[in-house]
């Protein structure tokens, strides 16, 4: 169930003797009777040093520049975030939105608005105005240049997985043929013979088992053993003298027999697995460190 959207206002308000006298007076004037019109929440902006008038018309330009650039970083960030959440989380936005940079407990961004305070440490108050616009904008920037890094690794991960995954699925034609085989179907340690894997179109198979002996000499007789199929192709194995391979291959092509260009050696199928595994857990990684170190936690950056 999604999170309801809350529409959220900063208003200004007539100043009292002290800010929570203005505070309380702004909770009466928005009862009707017995019902509240909204539920107020203070927004504490600390007294910052404003300066001379020409300062302030001088800056009024450049922060809207700066909180449209914010404002559009931010929905760069949200749309990011959707676009990289896991299947079972799409369409949970919101639920997933969290702010909260220096906090191991990060909030929804409306808990974050009802208890905002200022960065004192990063936006000192003895700074001029000027000073602490240009550290915002420079920290938005930097914002937008960690998501693009982190993006980017992250869709190159992903596609690298995902170049891997498609090995292990589809045709026989592209598939990951140590995913197929095992040891016992492969002539190993022989310096004479090799065993190689063929690719069948299903509608062929009867011409392969007839004709696979004698495509070249010094085939093994009845060697071939078919270790695998899907709904078109039948991927078999046949074991030959080395020295006559390359011509075995070439009669393969001309007889529409794909020869699948795959030796067996353990290691290498374990360092394959290895690396799948890997790339898994990497994009595990990757995937948290873009939804929390950038999506949520560099969004605090931006207060």
């Amino acid at each position: 169930m999604s999170v309801p959207i809350t529409e959220y206002w900063l208003i200004s308000a007539p100043g009292d003797k002290t800010p929570q006298n203005t505070f309380e007076r702004l909770n009466q004037a928005t009862k009707s009777g017995g019902d509240k019109l909204s539920e107020n929440f203070k927004f504490n902006i600390p007294d910052l040093k404003v300066g001379t008038l020409d300062v302030l018309v001088a800056l009024s330009d450049d922060l809207n520049k700066i909180d449209l650039y914010t404002e559009s970083i931010v929905r760069k960030i949200a749309a990011t975030l959707e676009d990289v959440l896991e299947s079972s989380a799409k369409g949970n936005l919101n639920e997933n939105l969290r702010i909260g940079g220096d906090s191991n407990n990060p909030m929804p961004p409306a808990l974050y608005l009802q208890k905002f305070h200022w960065l004192l440490a990063k936006y000192p108050l003895r700074q001029p105005l000027r000073a602490i616009a240009d550290a915002l904008s420079k920290d938005v920037t930097q914002v937008e240049e960690d998501l693009k890094g982190r993006l980017n690794s992250y869709n190159q991960l992903k596609g690298n997985l995902q170049q891997l995954e498609r090995k292990s699925v589809g045709s026989l034609l592209t598939r990951n043929v140590a995913d197929l085989v095992k040891k016992e179907d492969f002539v190993l340690g022989s310096e004479y013979l090799i065993t190689l894997t063929v690719v069948i179109p299903k509608n062929i198979s009867d011409i392969w088992l007839k004709t696979y002996e004698t495509l070249t000499d010094k085939v093994v007789p009845r060697s071939s053993r078919m270790v695998y199929e899907d709904s078109e192709n039948q991927l078999w194995t046949v074991t030959l003298f080395r020295l006559v391979q390359d011509e075995f291959k070439m009669k393969c092509r001309e007889n529409k027999f794909m020869v699948r260009d795959f030796q067996y050696n353990e290691e290498e199928i374990q360092a394959g697995r290895n690396e799948l595994d890997s790339l898994i857990a990497d994009k595990k990684k990757k995937y948290v460190s873009l939804r929390v170190c950038t999506l949520t936690l560099r969004v605090d950056s931006l207060k």
